[in-house]
């Protein structure tokens, strides 16, 4: 019960008062399945992007950390490929930081945080890491890319799902896809 009326007062914050470039909601009617997105920082290989998590909120919280990962596919050190993300914050002492004073709220504002200032010394993903270390143009670029290609919102999209299903109108839809997708693949490379 407790959890219950914290996670609904939490969500009514995030709402309300939600933390420059995040936010989180419900998925459904399950109050312990939520999706949270994380706009790039400025100045960041993640500029530009909007990156989906799934937070999903254990039957203890808050005495334990809720689990996030990244549903968008990010190049970073500390986030694996099936986005798990290494972070003292996830964790339980003694080798986490997760204390029941902190939420959901703060949480996604230290993983914010964590895509501007990667921690190299406590990888999830050593070549990634080692990439970071020794050479971050390199780095910046593969960021950057793996960005554009997963994390920024392309028009298609919009466009796509603004456009009925008529027999006339499928024929459009599908010409107009290739021409506002090829000029996104061309700046990439």
């Amino acid at each position: 019960m407790q959890r219950v009326s914290r996670l609904k007062r939490e969500l009514q914050m995030l709402s309300t008062e939600p933390p420059p470039g995040v936010t989180c909601w419900q998925k459904e009617e399950r109050i312990d399945d939520l999706r949270a997105q994380i706009v790039g920082g400025k100045e960041t290989p993640y500029e530009g992007g909007i990156f989906s998590l799934e937070v999903k909120v254990p039957e203890r919280y808050p005495f334990e950390p809720p689990a996030i990962r990244f549903l968008t596919p990010i190049y970073h050190p500390n986030i694996d490929s099936s986005g798990r993300i290494c972070h003292d914050a996830l964790k339980l002492p003694p080798k986490g930081a997760w204390r029941p004073s902190l939420n959901i709220s703060t949480v996604l504002t230290s993983i914010q945080l964590l895509m501007a200032e990667p921690n190299p010394d406590d990888p999830l993903m050593a070549d990634i890491s080692s990439e970071f270390k020794y050479n971050k143009q390199l780095f910046v670029e593969k960021a950057r890319k793996w960005t554009q290609e997963h994390a920024v919102q392309k028009n298609v999209g919009v466009m796509t799902d603004s456009i009925q299903n008529t027999p006339d109108q499928k024929a459009h839809k599908r010409e107009a896809q290739p021409e506002l997708v090829e000029p996104a693949k061309r700046n990439c490379v």
